[in-house]
């Protein structure tokens, strides 16, 4: 049995007025964090050299 039909016909009412409203599409939030920047993405990579740390470019 679904919670539905352990209601009363008043409360049954103002369920079915509560799910007749339209949804309304929410907007995607802006991101406050850069997660490409602390990912290390767009970061130069170091490697560990003979002649100590060398520099290679990110994308």
């Amino acid at each position: 049995m679904k919670l539905k039909d352990h209601l009363k016909t008043e409360q049954l009412k103002q369920l079915g007025k509560m799910s007749n409203k339209k949804k309304k599409k929410k907007q995607p939030k802006e991101e406050k964090v850069d997660w490409i920047n602390i990912m290390g993405m767009d970061r130069d990579r170091y490697s560990r050299g003979r002649g100590g740390a060398v520099r290679r470019k990110g994308k």
